[in-house]
């Protein structure tokens, strides 16, 4: 590898600290003594290696260093180091050692109980420390052996996040507590000690490390979430910019049904959503459409992004939109160099769809809900404002060329006679196909109407590049 090598948490996107080193231990056999257990954090500490090798900055100068934030001759900053952090933070912390044995257990699932073999809590935490102590520097010339300063300006402070970490694992332990008192209440959960020395290491430690554990042992035992604390713990994670997988893996999830009315995506979804997939080397195919339907968003429903697909297809499908309507307007939203059938091509995508479904959602039943006409108005005001300016322009020049104007009409027909809602999604897209320039007026007007359909917060955004200085 060539070029910066980041710290691995800017691209690592599984657990990590402590609390990744617990989940190889509920991912592997118990070991049978102390020496077996120090061969997993080794074991642990080289899949990270092997996954996310040091880079080399050699071929830059001194000047290009600087720039990029590096000084001279130190290690890289790797996952051995954030777990000694973490380890260290618990020994030297003024917890007692059966609320940091209590936190061990509960994390790594039980497998492996340093009580069994003659250790306290303590003496385990510091042979982890001494076995990534011993290990050979991940050297890097250039690179500073700390959080750069990108993540250490975002990186909240303890203080402004501790109280949120710990109402969380509070309202957990209140529903734990109410059961040991006899009260009913489904699913398993951790006793209520061991949620308290959770809550002791969020409040007394080190509120990232309390929150990492925290979400451990909701998996380990299978803790059912509902939507609305899944929702809490994304937002607290991403206050402490770790990836949506660290806290998604592993977690149990009470999901809602489907519902493609609910807004949920963040960016744009849909029949507008597959069409900006393309790319030169994109082929109409089974498999392209099968990695769009299969890409629900943070937070939605399995099954969400094929649903909300199909439903845009039915549409179309339902609809008076002549095949060779459908083809313009595949080649306007997505700029692909390779054509479509028309209507043969919507039947593909409802037919993936479908297989999706059946998969991540069985109970659902695909419907057509009633189209938004009440903004057909003002999505018919700028794609026809829009048309002149695009009159003479060609979609797919080099490949499959596509009068820019047989675009403009089938968006007309989609907007006036199917759904405002695709129109404008699809007529975003050919802003960006066909490198429209907007005025701040033209945007801002975008991103009102975008409000009204209740789109994410990135959705209409993606068309600001075209926006004219001046």
């Amino acid at each position: 590898m060539t070029g910066r090598q980041e710290p691995y948490y800017v691209d690592y996107d599984a657990d990590f600290g402590l609390s990744g080193l617990t989940e190889a231990f509920t991912l592997s056999p118990a070991p049978e003594d102390t020496g077996a257990a120090l061969g997993l954090v080794t074991a642990k500490l080289d899949a990270y290696d092997r996954g996310c090798p040091v880079g080399s900055v050699d071929h830059l100068s001194a000047d290009e260093r600087s720039i990029l934030g590096y000084d001279t001759s130190h290690d890289d900053w790797g996952y051995a180091e954030e777990l000694r952090e973490d380890v260290r933070g618990l020994v030297e912390s003024p917890l007692a050692d059966e609320a940091i044995q209590a936190v061990w257990r509960v994390a790594a699932g039980g497998g492996w109980d340093p009580a069994a073999h003659g250790m306290s809590a303590r003496d385990w935490l510091r042979c982890i420390d001494e076995t990534c102590a011993a290990r050979p520097p991940r050297k890097v010339p250039g690179r500073r052996p700390a959080p750069s300063s990108w993540w250490g300006a975002w990186r909240p402070a303890a203080d402004e996040v501790r109280d949120d970490v710990v109402a969380e694992i509070a309202k957990i332990a209140e529903i734990a507590k109410m059961r040991s008192c006899g009260e009913r209440s489904a699913g398993p959960l951790p006793s209520p000690d061991t949620l308290s020395a959770l809550e002791e290491v969020a409040a007394r430690v080190d509120p990232d490390l309390g929150f990492r554990l925290f979400l451990r042992a909701l998996k380990v035992h299978s803790v059912r979430i509902e939507k609305a604390r899944y929702d809490r713990l994304q937002a607290l994670g991403e206050r402490f910019g770790h990836p949506a997988a660290l806290i998604d893996f592993g977690l149990d999830i009470a999901w809602p049904p489907i519902d493609t009315a609910r807004r949920d995506a963040t960016w744009d979804f849909g029949f507008s959503h597959l069409a900006g997939q393309a790319h030169q080397d994109w082929c109409e195919s089974r498999e392209e459409i099968r990695k769009t339907v299969g890409g629900d968003g943070i937070g939605q429903t399995p099954g969400s992004a094929a649903a909300v697909l199909l439903e845009d297809t039915l549409r179309l499908l339902r609809s008076a939109l002549p095949d060779a309507a459908v083809t313009a307007l595949w080649a306007g939203a997505s700029d692909s160099p390779g054509s479509t059938d028309g209507r043969d091509w919507l039947r593909l995508i409802a037919d993936v769809c479908r297989e999706r479904l059946r998969e991540a959602a069985p109970a659902y039943t695909p419907v057509v809900a009633p189209a938004r006409t009440e903004l057909a108005d003002p999505v018919l005001r700028e794609v026809r404002e829009t048309a002149p300016a695009v009159a003479d322009k060609v979609v797919s020049p080099h490949w499959h060329p596509v009068p820019a104007a047989d675009v403009m009409d089938a968006l007309e027909h989609v907007v006036t006679r199917i759904d405002p809602d695709l129109g404008f999604r699809l007529f975003l897209r050919v802003l960006r196909t066909l490198s429209v320039p907007l005025t701040q007026e033209q945007y801002d007007r975008y991103q009102a109407i975008g409000e009204r359909f209740g789109y994410g917060e990135y959705h209409v955004s993606d068309v600001d590049h075209l926006i004219e200085a001046g």
